[in-house]
């Protein structure tokens, strides 16, 4: 059984630039996601954040749990 993260992992480099991830945001994101579907984001009630994996690790965001 697949969550939402791992059954689109496998596109997300044919869809998007493999460099482009997704955050909260909110002050309190610790994570950055692969998907904007990612199970991982159901706590976030702030705006979807589109950004590069390099700003986000800049920012101190680790990949979400769910898509390790």
């Amino acid at each position: 059984m697949y969550n939402n993260c791992t059954s689109v992992k496998a596109t997300v480099g044919l869809e998007a630039d493999k460099n482009t991830v997704y955050i909260c945001g909110s002050n309190n994101g610790k994570r950055y996601h692969l998907t904007k579907n990612c199970r991982g984001f159901s706590n976030c009630r702030a705006k979807t954040i589109k950004t590069t994996i390099k700003k986000a690790s800049k920012e101190g965001k680790t990949l979400c749990g769910w898509e390790e």
